[in-house]
């Protein structure tokens, strides 16, 4: 194979200004952040109040929750930053929509592509909060109601507090997930970070160099990701109830 290596591409000039190819890289990596973790902020919101919907005795509140995880769950996470970046800001009314067309094309973009992703995966973490809800026993809840609670006071310090104990190891991966659906939003124009490797890969022909740097770069963040879940888990976990490891003393 007649193929010329190169490790160390990403410290070359990209003959704009005094750029190297890491500087895309990192502001690559700086618009995942922004994507993934404004979506990530929109997801734990709609997602727990949809989660605590599905779980309410009110028919109507249960059938809201549950036809929006059934329509964003379902429905292709790419549609959906379609839809949010082509058809919704021609819906706006005429002010809206004359300011959203006023930002630049990357600002929308990285708007549509956190709203879409934030709003799909808000889908699964409402399923995960139900079943953290649903996964305590009853008399939790009439614990809470026979001190006097309300049902709103009832969630906030009786349930709440113990489901989010049960989901945090699956939000751990849902975490992870959120960041890496983020190099979706490469294909509404967003500059993240897999928009900028395949543009310097193929400015310097050094695809094998570039997409290793970048996977080695997403393997890194999402161990880091991963180990502050876990730690987060440690941290809040009540010996003997729901850790798995042995009875309380």
């Amino acid at each position: 194979m007649n193929y010329n290596w190169n490790w160390g591409v990403l410290w070359q000039s990209t003959g704009v200004g005094s750029e190297l190819y890491w500087h895309w890289l990192l502001k690559g990596f700086g618009w995942l952040l922004v994507v993934g973790g404004s979506a990530w902020v929109i997801a734990l919101v709609v997602g727990f109040v949809l989660g605590v919907m599905r779980t309410l005795p009110s028919k109507l509140a249960q059938n809201i929750a549950a036809t929006y995880v059934n329509i964003f769950r379902n429905a292709p996470l790419l549609i959906q930053l379609f839809i949010w970046f082509y058809v919704v800001p021609t819906l706006l009314p005429d002010g809206v929509r004359a300011w959203w067309f006023s930002l630049s094309f990357n600002t929308t973009a990285v708007m549509s592509a956190s709203i879409g992703l934030g709003l799909f995966t808000a889908a699964r973490i409402t399923e995960q909060v139900r079943t953290g809800i649903e996964s305590l026993p009853k008399g939790q809840a009439n614990a809470g109601f026979a001190l006097g609670f309300t049902t709103a006071q009832t969630y906030r310090y009786v349930l709440l507090p113990q489901a989010f104990r049960v989901i945090l190891p699956p939000m751990s991966s849902e975490l992870t997930n959120c960041f890496k659906n983020a190099s979706v939003a490469s294909l509404v124009g967003v500059a993240e970070l897999i928009s900028q490797t395949k543009t310097i890969s193929e400015y310097t022909q050094n695809n094998f160099e570039v997409y290793t740097f970048t996977t080695v770069l997403y393997l890194v963040f999402n161990l880091a990701l991963i180990l502050g879940m876990t730690a987060l888990e440690k941290k809040l976990r009540i010996k003997g109830q729901i850790s798995g490891q042995g009875g309380a003393t």
